[in-house]
């Protein structure tokens, strides 16, 4: 295994880094841009990261931000895990109500179609999910809420 892999899935683990989410986030956003979308912070883990692009759903407002994500199939699995927080993220929310979402993965942007995944279907993605980031079933276990799973596909 990768060791900066092996280092991220440790940290990630860890129930203080949600504390540090907003630097993280930040510092991310930061070299995304100086790059236009071809660095992320997760590229040297081997971990695959997207951004998405979606409205604010009481503001308009576009937001944007870096996910986690498993490439599945011909599109892109990304989960609600907010690191296991009692609450969900606010960008699952805002990509429920979003018409057009938008995502940028490895320098390309594109419009995606968004599925959240239920039932059956959700049991296999999500087994893909934590191969892809074991912490999601650490996130899963912190809270009473189930994690959303979305499945993305180029429209």
């Amino acid at each position: 295994m990768n060791p900066f892999r092996w280092m991220a899935i440790t940290l990630g683990a860890q129930p203080w880094l949600p504390r540090y989410a907003g630097l993280i986030v930040g510092t991310d956003k930061l070299l995304q841009r100086l790059t236009r979308g071809r660095v992320t912070i997760m590229m040297a883990t081997g971990l695959h990261e997207l951004v998405l692009q979606v409205p604010g759903r009481t503001t308009g407002i576009p937001r944007s931000t870096p996910l986690l994500t498993v490439p599945h199939g011909d599109g892109w699995l990304i989960v609600g895990s907010n690191w296991g927080a009692p609450q969900p993220p606010a960008w699952a929310a805002n990509l429920r109500a979003a018409d057009d979402p938008m995502i940028t993965y490895k320098g390309r942007t594109m419009a995606v179609v968004a599925r959240e995944l239920s039932g059956p279907e959700r049991d296999e993605k999500w087994a893909v999910a934590v191969d892809g980031w074991p912490n999601y079933a650490r996130y899963a276990e912190r809270t009473d809420r189930e994690l959303p799973l979305f499945w993305l596909t180029p429209r």
